[in-house]
């Protein structure tokens, strides 16, 4: 019987051979991604399996493969920030397009980079981003990362390598997009933070909660009416504040917002319509599940609050009505109807907000000319980061979905 050797490989000479150092591996790391690209079905497979085998049994050793993954994992996810995406963005793509796996193992590539920089150069919103994804590393040195992770997930060491190229070659092939804010470690102004003052938007989220929880129709209506006002003033006091401020004053910003499914077209459709009634402008990017909303800071983040609370007082309104579609025996067309109901939604909301608005800026004559430029200002930019953007038009095709749709609007709480 032949006995195991524990000497490292000789070459012909003699010499042992060394372990390949971190740089070389790097190297081999993305000369494997780059092979990868534009690779489908089952030549995705294979190539992804044969890099996977390689790396897993290379004589470095799990702990340099592991460091070396994060490592190459840095450097994709620097390149898709600085071509203008975002953690949330990568993540929600990932979530869509690999396996859950996948998409946990780019949480953690999003948390190990993120270690880059230092917390105040990091903008408010991305800091949310991170927060929000729970992006936090959790392991003790990037050397235990691979075994960790492989132990966390239950997969073999080369299952855990395959893991980390597919999430990796996702986050490095991914195309420039417009830019939604400052990159992160350029450091940043107090005016990246929340621009609406803590009690207004306290004020705000607690009429939308009871929006959000009642079962009555015109409390509903009320609550969420007297929100949009509330924004509405808030708007009017800052565009106020920067006209007669004797400073530089910054100009209109952009934030992206998750659109994702079922029924995509008609909740970007919603939120098109928050954000026109509030002086902003919405660009949605369909391939991405994202809208990107453009506008000053003191409308981005309230914009993002009514959406928020209004498709969750959307979906619930359309369950109910879809239960009672339902059991009138129409359930044959039940998609048919929730997506007439939320395009009919969308339509009847975009009305009532606007009108709530305005009414409220009516009471101040003062402010109409700046608001007027300012939404100049909010179109010129969006002009500037989406030069050829296509008009989407939708139509419901059932004629129940869309009644109740609108009744639904009706009673949703704008205040």
């Amino acid at each position: 019987m032949a006995k195991r050797s524990d000497r490292q490989q000789e070459r012909p000479g003699g010499r042992p051979e060394q372990p390949p150092g971190d740089d070389e591996l790097l190297a081999g790391v993305e000369t494997a991604l780059a092979g990868l690209r534009g690779l489908r079905g089952d030549a995705l497979d294979d190539a992804v399996y044969a890099a996977a085998s390689a790396l897993a049994a290379s004589p470095a050793g799990p702990a340099a493969v592991g460091r070396v993954l994060l490592r190459a994992a840095a450097r994709a996810l620097r390149r898709a920030w600085e071509g203008g995406w975002q953690p949330a963005d990568v993540v929600r793509l990932a979530r869509r397009e690999l396996t859950a796996a996948e998409a946990r193992f780019t949480v953690d590539a999003v948390a190990a980079e993120a270690r880059r920089y230092a917390p105040d150069t990091l903008g408010a919103r991305w800091a949310a981003q991170l927060r929000d994804l729970d992006a936090r590393v959790w392991w003790e040195a990037d050397e235990a990362f691979l075994d960790g992770f492989a132990g966390r997930e239950r997969l073999s060491r080369f299952e855990t390598v395959a893991c980390a190229l597919g999430a990796l070659r996702l986050a490095g092939g991914l195309p420039r997009i417009g830019a939604a804010g400052p990159l992160p470690g350029a450091g940043h102004r107090p005016a990246d933070a929340p621009a609406a003052p803590p009690k207004m938007l306290a004020r705000i989220r607690a009429l939308l909660a009871k929006a959000e929880s009642t079962q009555f129709a015109e409390e509903a209506e009320a609550l969420s009416a007297k929100a949009q006002q509330l924004m509405a003033r808030h708007s009017m006091d800052e565009a106020l504040l920067a006209a007669h401020a004797t400073g530089p004053v910054d100009g209109p910003g952009a934030c992206r917002i998750g659109v994702e499914g079922p029924y995509k077209s008609a909740k970007a459709l919603l939120l098109d319509a928050v954000a026109a009634a509030n002086h902003c402008q919405s660009v949605w990017s369909s391939d991405y599940d994202f809208s990107t909303v453009v506008g000053f800071d003191a409308d981005l983040e309230l914009v993002e609050l009514m959406y928020t609370s209004l498709l969750v007082q959307a979906t619930t309104a359309m369950a109910r009505a879809g239960d009672d579609h339902h059991a009138r025996g129409r359930s044959r067309r039940t998609r048919d109807f929730r997506q007439s109901f939320l395009i009919a939604y969308a339509a009847r909301i975009r009305d009532r907000l606007t009108v709530a608005a305005r009414a409220e800026e009516a009471t101040e004559t003062e402010v109409l000319p700046v608001l007027a430029a300012r939404e100049v200002a909010v179109g010129e930019t969006a002009e500037r980061m989406f030069p050829t953007t296509t008009a989407h038009r939708l139509k419901g095709r059932d004629a129940d979905g869309w009644a109740r749709g609108e009744e639904a609007a009706d009673a949703a709480k704008l205040r």
